[in-house]
C-alpha cells in the first residue's frame, strides 16, 4: 500500500478575505514605523508595500491567522512572513512604556492610584525539564505570567517581563521591585488577594493595598467583607484593560518561542493603547 506524502487538495489555491477588525490609524500606525524602520536599514526593495506588509502581520496578530496561509494567500514563503511578524514586534515593543515612566506620568498628571494585577498567556506544554517551569497549579495550563499596571479608568499603563507559570504573582511583583517604584512615585496600588503580603513597609502607608484573607478556619467578619467588595468594585477596570489586550487573538495560546513572548506582549499593549485611545 503506497502512503501519499502531498497534502490534500487541488493544484488550484483558494483566497478568501476576511475582516480586520482594526481601526485605519493603527494600521497607517504600523506602516509609518515599517517604512521608517526600511529607511534606517536601507531597505529599497520588498515583494510587497508596506501597506500590504501592516495588513498581514495585523491579520497575524488580531485574528490569529496561520503563518502558512497568509503567505500563501500573498504568494510569498512562510520564513518571509515570520521575518516581517517579528520585525513588527520589535519596532512597536520598542514604544512600549517602561514602568519608571508609566509611573512618572500618572504622578505628573495628579494621579495618586494605579490598579495591578497578574495574568497567564497560555503556550504550548514544553517538553524535557522546561516543561514544569512554565505549568500554572493555579490555572492548571501551561504558560507565562505577566504583570500589568492600569489607570483607574482600565487603561494599560505598563506590563512587566514574561515569567514562568509557576511563578506567582506576588513572586514576579517582588522580581520588579514594585514597591520601592511607586514609593519612589508617591503612588500607591489596589491590587487582590493574589498579592498579600507583598509590602513589607510600614503598614500606617501601604504601597499596596488589598484585601482581607481568612485564615485559621476562622471567617471574616462583617467590615472586613465589606472592605473587600469595596476594594473588588475599585480593582474591577483592571480586568477591562486585559480583556482589551486579549481582543488579539494571538494569546489564546502563544505558539511563537517563549523568547519572544514579552515582545510580543509589549506590542500588543502598545497596539492596544493605540486602538483605544484613538
Amino acid at each position: 500500500m503506497k502512503t501519499k506524502s502531498s497534502p490534500a487538495g487541488g493544484d488550484i489555491s483558494l483566497v478568501y478575505s476576511v475582516r480586520l477588525p482594526l481601526s485605519t490609524s493603527t494600521v497607517n500606525h504600523v506602516v509609518s514605523l515599517i517604512r521608517a524602520h526600511r529607511k534606517k536599514i536601507r531597505s529599497r526593495w520588498r515583494t510587497l508595500s508596506d501597506g500590504r506588509i501592516a495588513v498581514i502581520v495585523l491579520a497575524h496578530l488580531r485574528n490569529d491567522e496561520r503563518l502558512a496561509d497568509l503567505a500563501g494567500g500573498a504568494s510569498v514563503s512562510v520564513s518571509t512572513v515570520r521575518r516581517w511578524v517579528l520585525e513588527v514586534i520589535g519596532l512597536l515593543a520598542a514604544r512600549a512604556p517602561r514602568l519608571d515612566r508609566a509611573l512618572a506620568k500618572v504622578a505628573k498628571d495628579s494621579g495618586c492610584l494605579v490598579l495591578l494585577d497578574g495574568t497567564l498567556i497560555r503556550t504550548r506544554r514544553r517538553t524535557g525539564q522546561a516543561n514544569r517551569k512554565n505549568y500554572s497549579g493555579k490555572h492548571k495550563a501551561h504558560g507565562l505570567l505577566f504583570l500589568a499596571l492600569t489607570d483607574a479608568k482600565g487603561r494599560l499603563l505598563w506590563i512587566s517581563s514574561a515569567r514562568r507559570g509557576a511563578c506567582s504573582e506576588i513572586t514576579a511583583a517582588r522580581y520588579e521591585k514594585l514597591c520601592a517604584r511607586l514609593r519612589e512615585f508617591e503612588l500607591g496600588a489596589i491590587a487582590d488577594l493574589g498579592f498579600v503580603g507583598l509590602d513589607d513597609g510600614e503598614s500606617e502607608q501601604p504601597a499596596v493595598i488589598t484585601g482581607f484573607k481568612a485564615s485559621g478556619g476562622k471567617r471574616l467578619s462583617s467590615p472586613k467583607k465589606v472592605v473587600n467588595r469595596l476594594i473588588s468594585s475599585l480593582r474591577a477596570p483592571v480586568e477591562h484593560g486585559f480583556a482589551s489586550l486579549k481582543t488579539f487573538r494571538i494569546l489564546t495560546k502563544v505558539r511563537m518561542h517563549p523568547r519572544h513572548a514579552t515582545a510580543l506582549v509589549r506590542a500588543l499593549l502598545v497596539l492596544t493603547r493605540h486602538q483605544v485611545a484613538r
